[in-house]
């Protein structure tokens, strides 16, 4: 098995969640939306009480609220911006604003939710076990984390990052990246756990208008963390470097543009026994 996957900088997680654009969010609502929405369909009961872990702006929220509308469900996030536009959207829904890593349930929930969220916190291979033993009885674990950082799109930001003039200041954040685990390391962590355990990788092809769609996209998160330390002119080189890159890694779409590969790894853990 690999090693778990760790942070090195503690405050990384913290820094991005304090960095939301909600107008670059949205730029992508539909690419971002459908995984989430994948992971929802494969939910094969009906939890009367559900924690969305990690809920952003209340877009997976909402989907679980279409989708169990007798559910009781609370949404947690520690993004005040974020939660600022979950409540907003959603007036009629409960949220709270917690530290995912350190949240513990009042009340046994049927099924915990985590999308794109998990990939955040470190020592998967106490975590994983930790959110299961919080579960009901026949409750479930449904988890969808990127698994991205060997894509063009962030190997390339370490490359740059690690030769040019800011060298010094951007090397050791590329180092505090977290590395989720591969599905050896969850499916060992979570089968005796687990009744039933699915898990499943699915690569995401989003035709973009370019390059500076793809810096859309990280802008206010896996970018943040290298532009931040730069000043405006060291910004401006670092960014066009990254886009003469991109163009070279990534296919061409047929109708201009190119074909963004964006790799995601789903996990549905279901433990035994009778749901409530």
């Amino acid at each position: 098995m690999t090693q778990a996957p760790r942070v090195a900088d503690a405050e990384f997680s913290k820094r991005l969640s304090t960095a939301w654009d909600a107008a670059l969010y949205f730029k992508f609502g539909a690419e971002r939306a459908q995984p989430p929405l994948d992971l929802v369909t494969r939910i094969d009961f009906t939890p009367k009480r559900i924690v969305d872990l990690g809920c952003g702006p209340g877009v997976s929220t909402r989907m679980l609220r279409d989708r169990f509308p007798q559910a009781d469900i609370l949404a947690v996030s520690n993004s005040e911006e974020m939660l600022v536009e979950a409540r907003r959207s959603l007036p009629d829904m409960r949220f709270e604003e917690t530290d995912i890593a350190e949240w513990r349930p009042t009340k046994r929930p049927d099924l915990i939710y985590a999308n794109s969220s998990l990939q955040w916190l470190p020592e998967h291979e106490t975590l994983f076990p930790k959110l299961m033993g919080y579960l009901a009885e026949g409750g479930a674990l449904a988890v969808q984390m990127a698994d991205n950082l060997q894509e063009p799109s962030h190997s390339l930001m370490r490359m740059i990052a690690a030769d040019g003039p800011w060298t010094s200041r951007l090397a050791p954040i590329a180092k505090t990246r977290a590395v989720i685990g591969t599905y050896v390391d969850y499916y060992g962590w979570l089968r005796p756990l687990s009744e039933r355990l699915h898990i499943w990788e699915t690569t995401y092809v989003h035709p973009l208008s370019g390059v500076d769609a793809v810096v859309d996209w990280f802008r206010s998160g896996a970018l943040r963390p290298f532009l931040d330390p730069l000043d405006p002119r060291e910004q401006q080189e670092f960014l066009e470097r990254y886009k003469r890159e991109l163009a070279d890694a990534y296919d061409a779409a047929p109708e201009g543009g190119l074909l963004f590969l964006y790799p995601r790894l789903f996990i549905y853990a279901r433990k035994g026994g009778e749901p409530r």
